[in-house]
């Protein structure tokens, strides 16, 4: 398989439809990385410190924001995130996971207005939660739109391309803010906040004419709504055997699931859906635990203080790194599976982040007023290098397959609700790094300063990461979304998934319930 645009044989139908539909809707992730990418390059420009401080003057006598102002700005996207991403389940289940996307867009639009008003810190925090919790919102109903509409086969690139989708967005701000960061007036930090409209404009334009997904409209009783949507993914007649047999197996699953009681926030926490949502949970913490966020949300400044006169330029070549390594990632994920390449991810992380932490704190130190001095401009270069050999594990395996994982291993009856908290830990612990970086790494009253000694602390996290792929990941690749309920079910360790096939279908033990049923009221009707 790999990253072949070419159907399995014997699959019928077009697979090019929703290939490009799901690619689309990756486009969203745009928009989470821009404005992700955007700050980092914001808070270090001249203009923007000028404008926005409050008579605080750093080290050099530059007037600046203080480490709380720059955590509270930084950190309250993550904050407003933490909350769309819990909102994100009740919309995509009550308007559908289309109009959910769109009116998310336009509450990001309404974020990206405050901050490109603003000329003081007030109103810029308060565009920055807005545009947060749209992010959210669409970070949560992405994966879920993606996994419902791509082709198993094909499955894991789509949902990965939404971490493609982030990393261009990344990129895009990485550039942007290169070009303007020199300017002496608003337009350093408008335009680059200004861009953003355009990329809500895009996503919205394509969601009004896309179809809601079938699965969405089977679990609103739909029937003939989800024949026409999933006929023209596939590009099938409606009356096509194939449409009906998926269509039959997606509602034989769905009325299993509602055989078993009502969809409540409770049942996430019941039998195995528990150690799914725990699972997800610790998957999207641990990738941020990583450290990924503190390269993009400070790597600009980190490098600047680290003695680098080009950041901004150090930057955009880590953002190239981070675009061009979520390639291989997109091949390897149905090419080699999740587990694997979760794994040796993890450990090229931990040695890479260990690597920067040694050569970062061995060949510098700091002079009275905390400016860094540096010893050993080669050693201090290769530290560099192997930050874009950890970004290059992570965007080639963490950045995509979390999403990935995240978005398959829920059944349709609690999807949205449990895909909504995976997303919110992930924007928590986005939060908690972007609000306690400045604290832990700057130089200062009351801060811990560690500067590069902050890599042991992510290389740390990357070593846990590889004992609990070993334990928790289940092997999904190549599976219907049925099919990974089912083998939820079946296996209990998650080493034995590999190999796993499918058995039984749901249409089956649809068929053996009614069969039962009907055996009990022969059976009373005997008795009688």
């Amino acid at each position: 398989m790999g990253l072949s645009l070419k159907k399995p044989e014997g699959t019928p139908g077009k697979s090019w439809p929703a290939i490009l539909i799901g690619m689309f809707v990756a486009f969203g992730g745009v928009l989470f990385g821009y404005d992700t990418g955007t700050i980092s390059g914001i808070i270090a420009m001249p203009y923007w410190q000028d404008t926005f401080s409050t008579g605080y003057r750093d080290t050099t006598g530059h007037l600046n924001v203080t480490a709380s102002q720059q955590a509270l700005i930084v950190s309250i996207l993550s904050a407003g995130t933490f909350f769309g991403a819990l909102t994100a389940a009740p919309i995509a289940d009550l308007i559908g996971r289309r109009l959910g996307l769109i009116a998310s867009t336009f509450v990001f639009i309404f974020g990206v207005v405050l901050q490109t008003a603003a000329t003081a810190i007030p109103l810029f925090v308060a565009g920055r939660f807005f545009a947060g919790f749209g992010v959210g919102l669409i970070s949560a109903m992405i994966p879920l739109y993606q996994s419902e509409t791509a082709p198993k086969w094909i499955r894991g690139v789509i949902v990965g391309s939404y971490q493609l989708a982030i990393t261009i967005g990344l990129l895009l701000a990485s550039i942007v803010n290169n070009a303007t960061h020199n300017r002496t007036n608003t337009g350093s930090y408008r335009i680059p906040i200004a861009v953003q409209f355009a990329w809500a404009i895009i996503l919205i334009s394509g969601m009004l004419v896309l179809p809601e997904t079938p699965r969405y409209m089977i679990k609103r009783e739909n029937l003939a709504g989800a024949t026409k949507a999933l006929a023209r993914i596939r590009r099938l007649p409606e009356t096509d055997p194939t449409i009906v047999e998926e269509l039959a197996e997606i509602q034989a699953n769905h009325e299993y699931e509602l055989s078993l009681g009502k969809s409540t926030y409770a049942d996430c926490f019941k039998g195995n859906l528990l150690k799914r949502l725990l699972t997800g949970c610790a998957l999207q913490a641990l990738q941020q635990l990583t450290g990924i966020n503190f390269i993009f949300y400070y790597g600009t400044q980190f490098f600047k203080n680290s003695g680098f006169h080009n950041s901004f330029v150090i930057s955009l070549i880590t953002n190239c790194v981070n675009t061009a390594s979520t390639f291989p990632g997109l091949y390897a994920i149905d090419k080699w599976g999740r587990r694997p390449v979760l794994f040796w991810g993890a450990i090229g992380m931990c040695v890479s982040q260990f690597l920067v932490a040694i050569l970062g704190t061995t060949t510098t130190s700091q002079d009275d007023l905390g400016n860094i001095i540096v010893h050993n401009l080669a050693a201090q270069k290769a530290a560099i290098a192997f930050i874009c050999f950890y970004i290059f594990f992570f965007a080639a395996s963490w950045g995509p397959i979390a999403w990935v994982v995240t978005g398959e291993i829920f059944p349709l009856k609690v999807r949205a609700k449990s895909l909504s908290m995976t997303t919110a830990s992930n924007w928590l612990l986005n939060w908690a790094i972007a609000y306690s970086t400045p604290y832990l790494v700057n130089y200062g009253p009351g801060n811990a300063n560690l500067q590069s000694k902050i890599f042991f602390i992510w290389g740390a996290c990357c070593f846990v990461c590889i004992a609990f792929v070993y334990f928790m990941i289940y092997e999904t690749k190549g599976l219907t979304l049925e099919q990974v309920d089912e083998l939820y079910d079946e296996v209990s360790d998650a080493r034995q998934s590999i190999g796993w096939v499918p058995t039984v279908t749901f249409q089956e033990i649809r068929a053996e319930g009614k069969g039962v049923q009907q055996v009990e009221v022969e059976t009373a009707a005997g008795d009688v």
